[in-house]
């Protein structure tokens, strides 16, 4: 799961990213609106964490600007102001959630949940594949009930295929999902990390294959 970080205040920006990074998130930061516009622009993200009182303006500005490009992505507003009038201003514009400050961090990893809870083509918070469970909620894997446990890594590429299960994921796609801009990427990471999954969903008897599709990308399917 991949997620923006707008926030100008180093201390908390920080603090955030080390907290949800515990919670196996990849998160990239930008300081201010003219670098999180350049980003978000690039970037495949599942949600976007927004401080109102930026630099460079207010960050509810940014919000109509990628809903009119088409970028539905869900959108966590964070605030110094938490009077009525400012939360209906900041969900008028797009957002899909609203914490004022201070909040606590188990509330906003809470609101941050509820609006990814469900994509669109997510029906159910637990999905099934095979033998395989995974709950999309908690990002938990088992196999008839029994869990597995997985590297943070091996988690974020099996929880991005479960996410778009029966379409191929773009290996680009797959890149932004597993790692943030900031890290330090070894040329064939990530086969590795799929190749370990796919001996370890084999081992499981977990019912799945994880199709390699040459130069393109990735495909969960449920074994014959």
């Amino acid at each position: 799961m991949r997620i923006l970080l707008v926030e100008d205040q180093p201390d908390m920006a920080s603090a955030l990213r080390v907290a949800l990074t515990h919670h196996d998130m990849i998160i990239d930061h930008a300081p201010d609106l003219s670098e999180a516009e350049i980003i978000a622009a690039d970037g495949n993200y599942d949600a976007v964490v927004l401080d109102r009182r930026l630099p460079d303006g207010d960050g509810l500005s940014i919000i109509p600007k990628l809903r009119a490009s088409g970028n539905t992505v869900p959108i966590l507003v964070l605030t110094a102001r938490g009077d009525l009038e400012d939360r209906i201003a900041g969900l008028n514009s797009g957002a899909d959630d609203y914490l004022a400050k201070p909040f606590s961090f188990e509330e906003l990893l809470a609101r941050l949940r509820a609006i990814l809870r469900r994509p669109a083509s997510v029906q159910s918070d637990i999905v099934r594949i095979g033998r395989l469970s995974f709950d999309l909620t908690h990002r938990e894997a088992s196999v008839d009930g029994k869990p597995l446990e997985f590297p943070r890594r091996e988690l974020l590429v099996l929880e991005t295929l479960i996410r778009r299960m029966g379409r191929m994921v773009q290996r680009s796609s797959m890149m932004e999902a597993v790692y943030g801009i900031d890290d330090d990427v070894q040329p064939n990471a990530l086969d590795t990390h799929v190749s370990r999954l796919r001996r370890k969903l084999a081992e499981a008897e977990a019912g799945v294959t994880i199709n390699g599709v040459r130069g393109l990308g990735y495909l969960l399917r449920e074994t014959p």
